[in-house]
């Protein structure tokens, strides 16, 4: 999530619990524990079954919500209130969302949090260890984080954030449909994104927090003063990677990503933040560090009881499902991608490439085609591709001679380059499992299965896009002289992906 924030550095009072900045701990303490019940999200009956049990101890009582907790630890008087929505899965606790307590006008601030109840790195492994780990690119700042509120999560109680660790485990990474990421879906959900980019992109994700995994025991032993604390064995034999996995997609999903800030201050997890807040692409209202606190000012007058409502940053809706668990219809940054690449068989390529450098392209060239301006993105590709089809050498100088993007190409030739374009578009279509007159009618089900909906709700957008290119491509195609036929396959045509 994009956030911006004044210039100024995080002062963080005391507060129990909190980590020392790092010093070389040689012998790391190793003391073998029975790991607890999973911290955060789980696909397993037995965790939910111990989540909610101890969610519902009347043990806790003691603490209150979690903005009794704020309150007691700092937190002035602010203008929300938590509300619950039912969860779809009735084993699940209903999940919390933020929303006004007072009439709300534009500009007003809903809530300040101050710095001693904000989560950042800084506080969590000091300035100088954040530089040499975040250096090495192999450990991000979210699975930081993540390991510092699992070894959190083993102190129960006696945690400082005991409070909001708990509302972690409720939300258990949950968006506003109540849908865990689909990092956390089985193989037979993922399924339900058969046909889109979005599918690989989840797989390429969990492989990345594996290799994070993998790393963790660097923290380990670069941060001794921060496990002294923790009596456990060294992360990868305190928590298995499901266990690891389950916890990233969930500081994922309610991480805030503040700008203009130190870098060991920029990821923070702020307590009445996301994923209590409602994201909205068309909001503009954001969480910004301002003297000392993390305060949110709305956009829009908002009623008392009206759920309050962020800017999730300009994410299209695979980024959004995968980070947040939802998609937004209204999403003007929503986009899909088009990947055209010079043909490096073609004899002329190296003109070619040098052609596309000079008109601000790359051999490899990556088309954004964003929903609303699909026709503009056509017509931005039909030049590239118009190139590849030029396989005269005199021809080749001449476009080399010339001024912009215009390659000297016959009608039919045109013909051939709209046409590879329109079945490009064709088979991308033809790779999902459902039509977009089934996408609707699965989605008019009230009880269709809400990972099912979410995925149905992000394929049916991708077609919408793809389907408004075809149209685009087509209606060009019908404005060639009706003579016109597309000759052979051009030998080095290049190639879409």
């Amino acid at each position: 999530m994009e956030l911006t924030c004044l210039h100024n550095k995080f002062n963080f009072p005391s507060v129990p619990h909190l980590s020392r900045p790092f010093f070389k701990n040689p012998n790391p303490r190793v003391f073998p524990r029975k790991i607890n019940i999973l911290f955060l999200a789980s696909a397993s009956d037995t965790v939910v079954a111990s989540s909610i049990k101890e969610l519902g101890s009347k043990k806790d009582d003691e603490f209150g919500d979690l903005k009794s907790w704020m309150h007691r630890n700092g937190l002035p008087r602010c203008k929300v209130v938590l509300n619950e929505s039912t969860s779809h899965d009735e084993k699940h606790m209903p999940v919390h969302y933020v929303v006004a307590s007072d009439d709300l006008p534009a500009g007003d601030v809903a809530f300040s949090v101050p710095n001693s109840l904000v989560v950042t790195l800084e506080r969590v492994l000091g300035n100088e260890t954040v530089a040499e780990l975040l250096t090495t690119n192999k450990l991000s700042e979210l699975a930081c984080l993540a390991l510092y509120l699992m070894y959190e999560k083993k102190q129960g109680k006696k945690s400082f954030w005991y409070p909001y660790i708990r509302e972690l485990d409720r939300q258990r990474g949950r968006g506003q449909l109540a849908v865990e990421s689909p990092l956390l879906w089985s193989e037979e959900e993922l399924a339900y994104l058969t046909g889109s980019p979005t599918k690989a992109e989840v797989l390429e994700r969990a492989e990345g927090i594996k290799r994070e995994y993998d790393e963790l025991d660097t923290v380990w032993f670069m941060a001794g003063s921060l496990f002294q604390q923790y009596p456990y064995d060294i992360p990868t034999e305190a928590f298995p990677f499901e266990i690891f996995k389950q916890a990233f997609v969930a500081v994922q999903s309610c991480v805030v990503h503040l700008q203009k800030v130190p870098l060991a201050q920029r990821f923070a997890l702020v307590p009445l933040g996301p994923p209590l807040l409602a994201y909205r692409s068309n909001c503009k209202a954001m969480l910004s560090a301002v003297n000392g606190a993390v305060e949110l000012v709305v956009d829009r007058a908002c009623k008392a009881g009206e759920p309050i409502v962020v800017w999730c940053g300009p994410q299209p809706n695979s980024k959004l499902l995968i980070n947040y668990g939802f998609v937004d219809d209204d999403n003007s940054y929503d986009r899909l991608v088009v990947e055209a690449a010079l043909n490096t068989e073609d004899p002329q390529y190296q003109d070619k490439r040098l052609v596309v450098q000079r008109n601000g392209k790359l051999s490899v060239q990556v088309f954004h085609v964003y929903a609303g301006k699909e026709k503009e993105a056509v017509f931005d590709m039909l030049p590239y591709l118009r190139l590849g089809y030029v396989s005269d050498p005199s021809e080749m100088q001449s476009v080399l001679s010339s001024q912009g993007p215009v390659c000297p190409v016959s009608p039919c030739m045109d013909r051939a380059v709209r046409d590879q374009l329109a079945d490009y578009f064709n088979r991308r279509l033809a790779g999902y499992l459902t039509t977009l007159n089934e996408d609707e009618s699965l989605l008019s089900d009230p009880n269709l299965n809400p990972r099912r909906r979410v995925a149905t709700e992000l394929v049916r957008l991708e077609k919408k896009i793809l389907h408004a290119c075809l149209q685009a491509t087509t209606e060009l195609i019908d404005e060639l002289p009706d003579h016109t036929v597309s000759p052979c396959p051009a030998p080095y045509a290049p190639l879409l992906k």
